[in-house]
This record gives C-alpha cells, structure tokens and sequence, in this order.
C-alpha cells in the first residue's frame, strides 16, 4: 500500500493555550468538522475553536446523537471522526458511541474534559475514572497532565483510532489544563503506516487454491472501503468472476447490479441461503474480521471449507476460524496481486455464481403485499429505490424494519449505505445529519423506527438548525419490533413493555420547523416521495406500518388484523 502523505495544514509560531494547540494540531492533522454537546469543563477549547473557520463545529442535542454523527462521519471520510463531551453525564453518554466504533472498527476520538487537576481523586462533582470506565471498549485511554503536550495527544490519538483494526480512542483533559499558556507547536498530518503487500509466494498459493476450487466464494469487509479498496475489489470482480458476498452491513462496497454480487451477510440470512453458501469448497475472505453477524454465528467457513483470510491486522487471523492461509497483508494490494496470478474467469459465467445470484434477484424482487393493519414497510423500500439518485446516501437505524430497506433498496451505482454492526438503535437520524453535512448535494435518506426516533430523532432540531437536505423515514408500527418478534417466539401472546403508543411525527416536524409528510397507505408513498425531494431542508415522512408484517422475513398474524394478501415467497411464518 502506498503511504499516504500530507504536507501540514498551517504552521504557528505565536505562544498560545494549551486549547489553542490541541484545535491547531486537529486542523494540521485533517480534522475540518466535530460533533459535541457543549459543556463547561471545556469552554476554554470551544473558544478556541471559535477562532478557526478551518474547522465547523456541529452542536448536537445529546452526547449519544453527536457520537452516532461522528462515526457517520468516519465512515465517509474514511478518517477519525472526533468527538467532544462534557465530564461525567457527557461522557457516559458517548459510550453508545465507543462501543459501536469498537465493534464496528471504525476510527473515533472522544476529547472529555475532565474536573481540574486538584480535585482529582476527591469524589469531585462530575468526576470519574476513564481509564477504568472505557477501558473494554477504546483502544486507548490517555489522560492529559502536561498542557505542552496535548498536541502530542492529539497525533496519538489519531495514529491509534485509525491504525490496525480502527476503533475509538480517548483523551481526557482536566479543565484547568487547557488554559495553560504553551509553546507554540508546528506539524503536518499522521502518515498512515504502510501496510505490507503479501509475499508473492503466498499470492501464487492462494491462487492455486483458487484455481483448483469448483466453487470459490469472496467474502469481503470493510477495509476495502476507502476508493482504492472499492475500485480493487471492482477489478477482482471483473477478472476473478468469483461470487462476492459482503459483510455484515457493508452491501454497498460493490454495486448490487454487478453479475458477481451475490449478497450480503446479516443477521436475517436465510435457512435456503445459508444452505447454498454451505455448498463453497473455497472461502477467501478479504477486508473483514469474520465476526459473528459475518459468519452466521460461527458457522461460515465450515469445517470442510479451506479459507484464506486476509486482514491487515494479525491478531484477527485465526481468532475464531482457523485459516489454512492467513496474510496480515493490503486487502486491496492482494486482490490486484491474485488477479494478476489467477487465470481470468467471466464474471458470473459459471453455474455457482449463476446460482448464488438468481437467489439474491430473487430475494431482492418486490411482490406488491397489503396488509389491513398498515402500509407494509417492503413497497416504501421499492419506491425509494426507484425515485432515489444513483449516488443517494442512506442511513438506516436498527430494527427488523431494516430488513424491508436491505432486502429491497439494492446499494447499485455510486449509492452508499450505512449502519452499525452493533445494532444500536438511535444511529439513522444523527449519521443523516452528518451525511448531509459531509454530501450536502447528494441526497440522504435516514431510515429509522419509531422506538429508535424517539431516542436520538430530536437531531432533527440540528437538522433544522443547519438546514440539511435530508430526509427521515419513519417506519411506525408503535412497537420495539424486533423484541416483540422474539417475545412473540419464546412467550407467545404475553406482551409486556414492547407495546409503544407515538406521537404525530408529522405535526412533530412542522413543530421542529421541518416538513411533515403523512403516509398511511401504499397510494401515499410515491406523492410524499415527490414532495420530499422537492424540498430545500429537511423532511419527516411518518409511515404507519404493518405490524403483523415485522419484518421482510417474518410474518406474524394476529398481531393487528388479519392480511390482505397471503405471504409472498421467501417469507416463512
């Protein structure tokens, strides 16, 4: 991989405060925007970030929404996303952030200010041990004691949040610190370690193994994300005509469309899908760490499927499947390597990706249902994927909702779609503010449910505030769904705390001083669509839906009222 290199930004020769140099090393380091919720314990860096138009400073309503939004953030630039929080209350209520950057492997600073230095250890107001509380979920926790140093810190911090696995890292800065007057510091952008290309020998033997194999399977993840990764794995697609499936939320790291996509790995993989993939006699798997989602809880590769797994982080090879070739290596670098080594194949040419590919056409083809108990969430998906734009940025919260927006708004062209391997719910509305910041003339969808609008869904003031075109999506069936799924498997009939009465979000987004758009039936979809898209700022559309329809693989009858039209294929009661 080659080193990216950047020159610095701006170099200070002025004394200044210790606030002062952390805001000039972010800005020297590439950092242009933060998310935060103000808090007094680092009024002293908010004012020097005042002074620096290089870098926009996004105010959130709750620490959690500004975490989500960050980690948006990340995954689009492909950088740290950088996080500021008061002490105490602020920070805790970041964690949600930590965790899901941690199990995602995306990179995230979180900057907490911190009581003043003498109150340290007293059981000051507001003060508590970070070094003990985010220990399981940072990769690293630093606590700053010398203001000459802080611009130290925030180098550090960098490099680790976006070095091996990628992941948070945490700088704690006691209030009183960050008024310190300190030398004036100069420096340029983190160079990004050079990671290793695989030995030649190994390329040669994974392509001999490819070679042998009748039917090959590439599972890919995210560290093929960046454009190097997607135009690699394009290529490999192109010339390797090997079946790709994706990880774990990561569907839009090769466009749906291509005759070598085959699907992705989620939580909600079918029984006849699983079944096919059992069939592979070869897994490469490039880019991802094969976590549990991933691999369908342990289950993939198999015990008689040889695998080639390579990661540029040596500690995930072997960490649960044994590969019989592993490669702490560029995944991007070993797939232009193994094209170069592998005999060419069509794209989609032979039987088994012929196969494996007529079952993701045919999950992805929408059958117009009805329901009498609301508008069944599939045919807003289907609708969407007709009117949005080639390059349209979607963000989807957690839920089994979710499942009617990956089965049936395919990630073809330029779109991009993302979401939390952890499943947090609250993700969709703050990470649609930040892509609307960060793609302001591309079009955001925010998919979300009604429980998990009501946790972070008051971003939309910050939507407002910022006049993001954005649009959110609000799949309403007044129930915690997925638990009520599987309440209704293990307790059928005894519904206890799943049950949710919601307000008008429509009425509610005219209040926040957005558009509110109604849908009630499938008739409604298409004209809200049109009026959303024609509108300048940001839009709600409240979709009452089907309850009895939870999910696109799961029906449940009795749940409202009885439906309309029986289950469509590849739905199972």
């Amino acid at each position: 991989m080659t080193t990216t290199a950047h020159t610095a930004a701006r170099t200070v020769t002025e004394t200044g405060t210790a606030a002062q140099s952390m805001v000039t090393a972010l800005v020297a380091h590439g950092v242009d925007r933060v998310f935060c919720v103000a808090g007094e314990s680092y009024l002293a860096l908010l004012d020097a970030l005042a002074g620096e138009p290089a870098l926009d400073v996004v105010t959130s309503r709750h620490e959690g929404s500004a975490g989500f939004a960050a980690l948006a953030d990340a995954k689009l630039t492909r950088r740290a996303g950088v996080l500021l929080v008061n002490r105490g209350p602020g920070a805790m209520n970041a964690a949600i952030a930590l965790h899901s950057a941690r199990q995602d492997g995306t990179p995230l600073v979180l900057i907490v200010g911190q009581v003043r230095r003498s109150e340290i250890g007293r059981s000051a107001f507001q003060e508590m041990d970070y070094h003990t509380t985010f220990a399981d979920c940072a990769k690293r926790v630093w606590t700053a004691h010398d203001p000459g140093r802080l611009a130290e810190l925030v180098t550090r911090a960098l490099r680790v949040a976006e070095s091996g696995t990628p992941g948070p890292a945490v700088i704690v800065v006691p209030e009183d610190l960050f008024g310190e007057p300190v030398a004036a510091a100069t420096g340029g952008r983190v160079r990004r370690a050079t990671i290793g290309r695989a030995d030649p020998d190994d390329v040669a033997r994974a392509a001999a193994m490819l070679a042998a194999a009748q039917r090959p399977l590439l599972i890919v993840g995210d560290r093929l994300g960046d454009e190097r990764g997607r135009q690699a794995l394009a290529r490999a697609a192109d010339t390797l005509g090997v079946p790709v499936l994706t990880s774990n939320k990561r569907q839009d790291l090769l466009p749906g469309d291509h005759p070598a996509y085959v699907g992705h790995l989620t939580i909600a993989t079918q029984p006849q899908r699983r079944a096919a993939l059992a069939g592979a006699d070869l897994i490469i798997a490039v880019g991802t760490r094969l976590d549990a989602t991933t691999t369908q809880t342990h289950t993939l590769p198999g015990p008689r499927q040889p695998l080639i797994h390579v990661y540029p982080d040596a500690q995930w090879l072997g960490h649960v499947h044994p590969p019989e070739l592993g490669l702490d290596a560029d995944p991007a670098a070993f797939l232009d390597d193994l094209c170069a080594a592998a005999p060419a194949r069509r794209p989609g040419g032979d039987g088994w990706t012929r196969s494996l590919r007529a079952l993701e056409a045919d999950a992805g083809a929408w059958h117009a249902t009805t329901a009498a108990d609301g508008v069944v969430f599939g045919a807003v998906a289907a609708a969407i994927d007709q009117t949005a734009a080639p390059d349209a940025v979607f963000t989807v919260d957690a839920g089994n909702f979710t499942s009617w927006v990956h089965r049936y708004l395919p990630t073809t062209g330029r779109r991009r779609m993302l979401g939390t391997s952890a499943s947090a719910m609250g993700f969709g509305v703050p990470a649609g503010v930040a892509a609307a910041l960060r793609h302001p003339g591309r079009q955001v969808y925010a998919f979300v449910g009604d429980g998990g609008f009501l946790m972070t869904g008051t971003e939309l003031a910050t939507a407002v505030h910022r006049r993001c075109r954005l649009i959110i999506v609000i799949a309403d069936n007044s129930s915690y769904g997925t638990i009520r799924q599987h309440q209704e498997r293990s307790y059928p009939g005894r519904v206890i705390a799943t049950d949710l009465v919601n307000p008008d979000f429509a009425a509610m987004a005219w209040a926040f001083g957005a558009t509110g758009l109604s849908v009630n039936c499938a008739e409604q979809i298409e004209p809200a669509l049109q009026v959303a898209l024609n509108c300048t700022g940001p839009v709600v559309i409240h979709v009452r839906t089907s309850l009895e329809w939870i999910s696109a693989f799961q029906h449940l009858p009795g749940l409202g009222s009885p439906a309309a039209t029986p289950p469509t294929e590849g739905t199972h009661h």
